[in-house]
């Protein structure tokens, strides 16, 4: 057989029910494979190798012909989701003793189809930041060039699968730290429609922007995963009770009929020729297989960066107060109560974090919150109509995920105002609510580059079937670092 570490979630789930693979040969090929190439990428933060060798023991001697769906196969998990006994540090010092007492919901579901978890992956602090460098652990870098970031805030999730260290993980997107990351690292990334996957359990960021989602190198896979990830949770307030649809089923290969709309807004200035070429001559794949491609505005995408960085640290601000020493992680010590709050908040919290709550804190004042999250809220409802109207006419739109490859390390790091534009692309989605897929299709500089499908709401099958095809008739995704 191939080597083991190579294979999609697809071709292990067939070796495995075939009886020609175990789970603990793969699970010990991964575990060999993160040995030898973590120390140079650092997705992880807490491997757990030895849970996951017994957990493969168990799953070969639990396996039946009606087994979950992932029975035996090894993922990761973005360490800003609880897990169980294992520590969620949301890379971040203030938590960096922190073990959950329970499971997040998309964690349960995954034991409860079988998964294996080799560990917690790598993420900007709690999931603030484009490049993963924001950790207070250690910087991730992109498996493709070493010396480059590997997009954020999941950069951990990404890279780990782009190195071939997992056959898929979870990470979570609040502005783009699912497809921006997916883009750089040249792997396959969804965020599903808000309220499409549970968010108990996960450490929230922006509450009304958050949503899990899962990396995988094929569409097909990020197919599997989302079958069992998807779906209403009742202790999760913000999750819909909307039908699952048929994800695997609705990968037909065919996009002949279907309406795409490219926004020229999209398309914005400063974006390096290479990305758009790759963007447009993956459109053009699309069109070739009978997919007719219109020309669409979504005219509002030019004030949705202004108005995340207000609606995001406002949510921040009220998210993270809850972190202050006296219920989670360790304390600093000091003469008084109050005392110790300011110096474990102070010392604790990195730059950006701090930075984000402060803005957050300000926008939400007294006499500045009319002028600012009201405002911004309504810039959000503008930009969500933009999208109800693309979607009378389209179904689904295409368009690039990041204006530049992956940069340099430490290249933007002094300079929010250029990290904050890394997501230009992507922050729209998110303020709408609405599903977006990516799936490699091309190089610049020889970095990898993504194309990014945006869909109706709660149609990620639509999706999903527009990234199936598209990788049936190109091999991007089946290209791997050399490291």
């Amino acid at each position: 057989m191939t080597d083991l570490h190579t294979l999609t979630v697809a071709a292990a789930r067939v070796a495995l029910a075939a009886g020609t693979l175990s789970s603990y040969e793969l699970t010990e090929a991964l575990l060999a494979r993160i040995q030898a190439v973590e120390p140079r990428v650092r997705a992880f933060i807490t491997l757990t190798g030895e849970q996951a060798l017994a957990e493969a023991r168990a799953a070969d001697a639990t396996r039946r012909p009606d087994s979950g769906p992932l029975h035996g196969i090894p993922l990761a998990i973005k360490d800003v989701i609880c897990t169980n006994g294992v520590r969620t540090t949301c890379g971040s010092a203030i938590l960096e003793t922190f073990v959950p007492p329970y499971d997040a919901t998309v964690v349960s579901r995954l034991k409860a189809a079988g998964a294996i978890s080799l560990g917690k992956l790598n993420c900007d602090e709690f999931a603030m930041g484009s490049s993963t460098e924001t950790s207070a652990f250690h910087i991730t870098r992109n498996p493709w060039d070493l010396e480059r970031v590997p997009g954020g805030s999941s950069g951990g999730s990404a890279a780990a699968v782009a190195a071939l260290m997992a056959p898929a993980s979870l990470g979570t997107d609040t502005g783009g730290s699912i497809r921006q990351p997916a883009a750089l690292c040249g792997v396959s990334g969804l965020k599903p429609t808000y309220g499409r996957v549970s968010r108990f359990g996960l450490v929230a960021y922006g509450s009304s922007l958050d949503q899990i989602g899962p990396f995988a190198r094929t569409v097909e896979d990020l197919a599997l995963l989302m079958q069992v990830i998807a779906g209403h949770d009742p202790r999760d307030g913000t999750s819909a009770p909307v039908p699952v649809a048929d994800y695997c089923a609705a990968l037909s290969g065919e996009v002949r009929g279907l309406r795409i709309g490219v926004p020229g807004e999209y398309f914005v200035e400063g974006m390096e020729p290479g990305v758009e070429q790759a963007t447009r001559e993956a459109i053009a794949v699309l069109r070739a297989q009978g997919a007719e491609v219109v020309e669409l505005s979504l005219p509002h995408t030019r004030y949705a960066l202004p108005a995340y960085y207000i609606i995001a640290p406002a949510e921040a601000s009220a998210n993270l107060a809850r972190f202050d020493g006296v219920r989670y992680g360790p304390r600093e010590p000091g003469e008084s109560m109050w005392d110790e709050i300011e110096l474990t908040r102070g010392r604790r919290f990195g730059p950006e974090v701090r930075r984000r709550i402060m803005l957050g804190t300000y926008a939400l004042s007294a006499g500045y919150y009319d002028a600012y999250y009201k405002r911004a809220q309504q810039v959000r409802t503008l930009i969500k109509r933009d999208f109800d109207a693309a979607f009378a006419h389209v179904d689904v739109i295409a368009a690039p995920t990041s204006p530049t490859v992956a940069f340099k390390v430490g290249e933007k790091l002094d300079n929010p105002i250029a990290m904050y534009l890394s997501d230009v692309c992507t922050l729209p989605i998110n303020l709408a609510g609405v599903p977006s897929l990516v799936v490699p299709c091309g190089f610049s500089q020889g970095l990898p580059v993504g194309l990014q499908l945006i869909g109706r709401p709660f149609d990620e099958a639509t999706l999903l079937r527009v990234g199936d095809a598209y990788q049936r008739l190109t091999d991007w995704h089946t290209r791997y670092p050399a490291l």
